[in-house]
C-alpha cells in the first residue's frame, strides 16, 4: 500500500476527487435525464467524468429533487465504456417504482445512514444491484450531510474478491474448516445483505485507519482511498506474504 501510495496513488493522497473514468458520451444518448455537467452526448470519442464531478452533480439532484439524475451521473461513471451500460441504465430508469425508491433511500441516507439506504434499495428496482446503487450511495452521502461512520462506499465484484480472499485466508490462518468455501459464499460476487454491506463498511473504516496509524503516510479519514486500491488490485492478499 506504501509503495501504491508513493507512486500511481500519489495523487489521491489528499482525496480520490480527481480519480476518473473514461466514457463514451454518444453511446448514452437516449439517457435522460442526463447531467448538465457532464459532456453533450454528441462527442463520439471519448471523454472522462471525475468523482468530484459526480459529487456535483449529486449535489444539485439532491437540491432539486432530481434522484434519478443523481442514479444517472453515478452509473455512468461506474459503467465507463462497458457497451451495455447505457441499455441496462435505460432499463432501470424505466422502472415505475425508481423514483419512489430513490427519494426513501436518499432520504434515510440523511437520516439514518447508509445501511438503511441500502436495506431501501436491496432488491428494490429491477436491474439495479448493489455494485452500483452502492456507487449511488456513496456519492449521495459525499453531496449530502448524511450521518457519521460509516460512511457510504462502493461494493462492488472487484473489491468484493479482495475481501474475499482476505476472509479465506484469515479463516484458514486461525484454522476454521472450510475456509475457502464459507469466504466464498460469504464474499460473493454479488447479492450482498444489508448486513454484510455493514460488516464491509466497519471493516474499510477500520483497515483505514489502521493504515494511517502505520506509519508509510497513509492518510486518515479516508476509507475511500482504500477503496480505490482494493479495486486497483493492489493488494492480493491470497499472494501477500
Amino acid at each position: 500500500m506504501g509503495v501504491w501510495l508513493a507512486g500511481p496513488g500519489a495523487g489521491y493522497a489528499a482525496g480520490v476527487g480527481a480519480h476518473a473514468v473514461t466514457y463514451v458520451p454518444a453511446r448514452w444518448s437516449e439517457i435522460e435525464p442526463w447531467p448538465g455537467r457532464f459532456v453533450d452526448r454528441s462527442l463520439t470519442k471519448a471523454a472522462t467524468v471525475s468523482r468530484d464531478q459526480v459529487v456535483a452533480v449529486a449535489r444539485e439532484a439532491v437540491e432539486g429533487g432530481q434522484w434519478s439524475l443523481a442514479l444517472t451521473a453515478s452509473y455512468v461513471w461506474g459503467q465507463g465504456r462497458t457497451g451495455y451500460g447505457p441499455h441496462r441504465l435505460k432499463s432501470v430508469l424505466a422502472e415505475p417504482n425508481v423514483a419512489d425508491v430513490l427519494s426513501r433511500a436518499g432520504s434515510a441516507l440523511s437520516n439514518d445512514g447508509a445501511v438503511t439506504a441500502y436495506r431501501i434499495l436491496n432488491k428494490a428496482v429491477t436491474g439495479l444491484g448493489p455494485a452500483f446503487f452502492t456507487k449511488l450511495l456513496y456519492f449521495l452521502d459525499l453531496a449530502t450531510d448524511a450521518p457519521g461512520a460509516p460512511r457510504a462506499l462502493v461494493l462492488d465484484q472487484r473489491v468484493a474478491r479482495v475481501v474475499r480472499a482476505h476472509a479465506a485466508r484469515t479463516a484458514l490462518e486461525i484454522g476454521l474448516p472450510s475456509a475457502a468455501d464459507v469466504a466464498a459464499w460469504t464474499w460473493s460476487d454479488g447479492g450482498w445483505t444489508p448486513h454484510r454491506y455493514e460488516v464491509y463498511l466497519h471493516w474499510i473504516t477500520a483497515a483505514s485507519e489502521q493504515l494511517a496509524a502505520s506509519g508509510i503516510g497513509w492518510p486518515a479519514g479516508n476509507p475511500d482511498l482504500l477503496e480505490l486500491a482494493l479495486f486497483d488490485g493492489v493488494w492480493d492478499p491470497a499472494t501477500d506474504a
